[in-house]
């Protein structure tokens, strides 16, 4: 059974992810915006989209379909995803076994480097609390 049983719930935990990165790092994203940066995170298990947006600051994170189109269109799962944010399962292994498949340069995603590395920190408190019966 797939971590998150609905895109709501999908977006409702990620939400609450990016906040408390901003909270803990406002300077988390700079990265991003310095590359002016457009990453699309494009989920089945649950259908979601997930676009972060460096273009300007504050960096924008749009949760459902939008019209922007990606500098890098990323295609996971969501429980692909669920590993990556726990630190179970590394980007270059993602991308070697096909679990995550990329659209443009890849090598830009090194920029959400510090974002990430706060996500591996705080996901797994945060999962607990959108979905109890997730494994961490």
């Amino acid at each position: 059974m797939p971590v998150y049983s609905s895109d709501q719930q999908f977006y409702s935990c990620l939400k609450m992810l990016f906040t408390q990165i901003g909270e803990v790092d406002p300077q988390a994203a700079d990265q991003i915006t310095k590359s002016k940066l457009t990453i699309r995170f494009n989920c089945s298990q649950p259908t979601a989209e997930v676009l972060i947006d460096g273009r300007s600051h504050p960096l924008q994170i749009h949760y459902g379909p939008n019209g922007v189109k990606p500098i890098l269109d990323i295609m996971l799962t969501g429980d692909t995803l669920h590993e990556i944010l726990l630190g179970t399962l590394k980007l270059s292994k993602a991308v070697g076994s096909k679990q995550l498949k990329p659209k443009g340069p890849i090598w830009k995603a090194t920029a959400l480097e510090p974002i990430l590395h706060h996500a591996q920190n705080l996901y797994p408190q945060i999962v607990q609390e959108c979905n109890p019966n997730a494994a961490t």
